[in-house]
């Protein structure tokens, strides 16, 4: 008899998971709160628009090879990629930018064109970046950190000064000590941002994105992030995953005594038609690490108790704003960069160590996505479709956008949050909220988000010389923080996960395993080895080695997924 796996969360990491389990040989369930697959890579269509609500950019084309081969499969024959040249344009200022090419060769001699000698000096650190993305990838990226043993190596302990080094030296002054420019700072910087944190606080080992985007290329899949959805829920499918839509994971159950010897007899699940009751062999809780442990896992039970996340980043929230515009917009590329002179002003109105916040809670420095650039099944004809991303902190308070017209609001008396450390009983009492989400526009807009999409929008103004924009914008949708609470169970309203400082990353994140129960799992972007699609993939693999006691740090072969130890360790 087959053993029973339930997932928790249908997102990319959930739909990997149980694709996985499956191959192996798994009786596979997936348990979804909201009424499709995907989780933050979200989809709205509305009046020949349609718009993607979450990942945009396509990076670490190493991690989605491996998954797809683990299932039998290549990104080649599951996607159609396209790479960008340019892979962005980073405005600096006013009608002042900057296109970033692709290729090693280009991209030095942009460098050397702005800053004599740093084109040089680009070339080391790219070949710096290289090596510390190769170690990841071999050492630190496909491990569950339950041995010290895959570190012991000769590869690593001959690097250990420098690996050190890169985890203690923040990125913002690994950067600046070798580059005066600060628009080539802001290239080699900003994508600390992916990591839902700053440069002043991201470890230096993650100078490995420049490897990423200046080197392996910036690449868009045709049909965009809902392409590689729709292609892993097809593999799972094909190897018998069910998944079940409307179906909230309510209670982990548990018997047996304390410690290790614990573990989950019964999951207790909300649906249309009452609770369900489920007896897994395993459990896999893609959901948010905060919601799973303090929500669904008993307190006794609890490896991460809500005093663990008391003093813990939860990076960055957004508001994110869906624009159809009428015309074309010449002056964006398909990714697009706004970015202040003195941006750290923006860090500090999102990050805080001390709590103090800037009032709006914004940055000024935002990202524009423009796909039909690229794809012209995004938007009708003469039209573009338009994607805004305003970094603000992590906080339910500024409210929610208009939804997902498609989503139900299930299970809010469930939710709760924190603001400035003031507990929020639940989402109707943030402001702006309108209850059950009905017609195009599903809830009514907070002020707050309101306020933010038009400073975002006189920012893009002031930067691209589109100054009638707002007159021309035919369709809009926006989301907030709250909305990331409400259908995901973000905690705080994060948009990617907890920030990849130093005492959140690699081994000093929470762990894919609880401690406490023997047959609960944990992956996604909350947990190692962090947040990203790549990342969610390489947790999905993660899971597989972890319930097989694997120690190793490689990744796994296609035999391994089929053909692995089969029992629970």
């Amino acid at each position: 008899m087959k053993q029973q796996a339930l997932v928790i969360g249908a997102g990319i990491t959930g739909l990997a998971s149980a694709a996985l389990l499956a191959r192996r040989g798994f009786e596979v369930t997936v348990v979804e709160k909201n009424r499709t697959t995907g989780g933050r890579i979200g989809e709205i269509t509305d009046d020949g628009f349609r718009f993607e609500t979450g990942p945009s950019w396509y990076l670490m084309p190493d991690a989605y090879e491996q998954f797809f081969q683990l299932m039998g499969t290549t990104v080649a024959e599951q996607l159609e990629l396209r790479t960008l040249d340019p892979a962005y344009r980073m405005y600096t200022g006013p009608k002042e930018y900057l296109d970033i090419p692709f290729g090693a060769d280009k991209i030095t001699a942009l460098f050397e064109s702005i800053e004599p000698g740093a084109g040089a000096k680009l070339s080391h650190y790219l070949e710096s970046a290289h090596l510390v993305y190769t170690i990841a990838l071999d050492r630190f990226l496909y491990t569950t950190f339950a041995s010290p043993r895959p570190f012991m190596t000769t590869t690593v302990l001959g690097k250990a000064w420098s690996l050190v080094r890169f985890l203690c030296e923040p990125l913002e002054r690994f950067v600046d000590k070798q580059f005066r420019d600060h628009r080539l700072r802001k290239i080699l910087q900003y994508p600390a941002v992916f990591l839902s944190t700053q440069p002043r606080t991201a470890p230096s080992m993650y100078h490995l994105m420049s490897h990423t985007d200046l080197q392996l290329g910036v690449q868009y899949p045709a049909g965009g992030f809902r392409a590689i959805v729709d292609a892993i829920e097809s593999l799972a499918r094909e190897h018998g995953v069910r998944i079940e839509f409307g179906a909230e994971a309510t209670k982990l159950h548990s018997s047996g005594g304390a410690g290790r010897a614990a573990r989950i007899t019964t999951v207790s699940v909300a649906t249309d038609d009452g609770t369900k009751v489920y007896h897994p062999d395993v459990v896999v809780s893609t959901a948010d690490l905060h919601h799973t442990e303090t929500a669904l896992v008993p307190r006794e039970y609890q490896s991460y108790p809500e005093t663990y996340f008391a003093k813990k980043d939860p990076g960055i929230g957004t508001v994110l704003v869906m624009l159809g515009v009428r015309g074309k917009l010449p002056q964006l590329a398909h990714h697009t960069l706004l970015l202040s002179r003195h941006w750290q002003k923006d860090f500090d109105s999102v990050f805080s160590a001390s709590g103090a916040l800037a009032a709006d809670k914004m940055s000024s420095s935002i990202y524009l996505c423009t796909p039909s650039a690229t794809d012209d099944t995004v938007a009708p004809a003469a039209c573009e479709n338009l994607f805004v991303l305003v970094p603000t902190a992590a906080d339910v308070g500024i409210g929610h956008g208009t939804g997902y017209p498609t989503h139900t609001t299930d299970s809010l008396e469930s939710l709760h949050s924190v603001e400035n450390g003031d507990s929020v009983e639940n989402l109707e009492n943030v402001e702006g909220f309108a209850g059950d989400r009905v017609g195009r526009h599903c809830q009514q807009e907070s002020p707050a988000v309101t306020a933010i999409v038009d400073k975002a929008l006189d920012r893009i103004a002031e930067y691209t010389g589109i100054n009638d924009l707002s007159e021309r914008i035919i369709v809009r949708h926006t989301l907030g923080p709250a909305d990331f609470a409400a259908d995901f169970h973000a905690w705080r309203g994060g948009a990617l996960g907890p920030a990849h400082t130093l005492v959140q990353s690699a081994m000093f994140r929470p762990q894919n395993r609880s401690a406490k129960l023997t047959n609960l799992y944990y992956a996604g972007a909350t947990v190692t080895p962090g947040v990203g699609v790549p990342m969610c993939l390489i947790s999905a693999e993660n899971v597989l080695k972890r319930i097989d006691g694997r120690t190793d740090s490689r990744p796994m072969r296609a035999d391994e997924v089929l053909n692995g130890n089969s029992g629970l360790a």
